[in-house]
């Protein structure tokens, strides 16, 4: 069965245009014009994915990520104004999944669309809770790590950072969002304290830090594990965001 994709955009206009482009990749569709419709639709046809624009009438789209994010992990992918960083990390830390900035083009919203259902897809967790990315492997139950068969020794904080990332490849993560997951492992942690643990997991984990493969930065917002043969994005640069 083809993946439902459920369209929420003010503009009537960019909302036939998104619709005609998902409807040629073989999506079926739904348009809501509102944010109300677009909660009242994700509650009733729980979708596959959500494409939901920031600024609409009444609820906004943040608002609509906010309530839904209480009742579902349904996959969103946020449309958003590049200048805008602030809706943009709010968007992320309240748990949207990725994220295209106005103006797009359709080609690149169809491979980011394509991306967030694949990497749903992945996010099936394996019988035995083993995490496995192109040679890097997660182990959360014996809190091991393994990178082409070669076993790393890794902080607690490291760890919870890296499996993280491995649990949804290619998903980006806020600062603020792997500094939530490791309260409790670090003394006073910061988010300069989250810059750190990737710098020394990609000394562990990449083949050649200076060149990360894996721990890919998202200039400007924070961290994703790198998919393999996935499009990359134009924001991702080597050192931290």
């Amino acid at each position: 069965m083809n993946a439902r994709v459920l369209i929420a955009e003010d503009d009537p206009r960019q909302a036939e245009v998104l619709r005609l482009y998902l409807d040629a990749e073989g999506y079926e569709t739904v348009v809501a014009h509102d944010g109300r419709a677009a909660v009242d639709a994700a509650r009733r046809l729980r979708p596959d994915l959500l494409v939901l624009d920031v600024m609409m009438p009444g609820v906004d789209g943040l608002d609509v990520c906010r309530i839904l994010r209480q009742e579902t992990a349904m996959p969103i992918l946020m449309l958003t104004a590049r200048s805008n960083e602030d809706d943009l990390l709010l968007g992320l830390d309240l748990g949207a999944d990725d994220y295209i900035g106005k103006p797009y083009s359709p080609r690149e919203l169809m491979a980011r669309v394509r991306t967030v259902l694949r990497r749903v897809e992945r996010a099936v967790p394996r019988r035995d809770g083993v995490l496995r990315v192109d040679g890097l492997t997660v182990d959360p139950l014996r809190h091991e790590v393994w990178v082409d068969d070669r076993l790393v020794d890794c902080t607690a904080g490291e760890f919870t950072v890296l499996a993280t990332l491995a649990a949804e490849p290619g998903r980006v993560f806020t600062r603020q969002q792997l500094l939530e997951r490791t309260r409790g492992w670090d003394t006073a942690p910061t988010q300069r304290t989250i810059d750190m643990h990737i710098m020394h997991l990609r000394k562990k984990v990449e083949r050649d830090p200076r060149r990360p493969a894996r721990l890919l930065t998202v200039h400007g917002i924070g961290y994703k594990l790198g998919v393999p043969a996935a499009p990359r994005s134009g924001g991702d640069t080597d050192g931290p965001a």
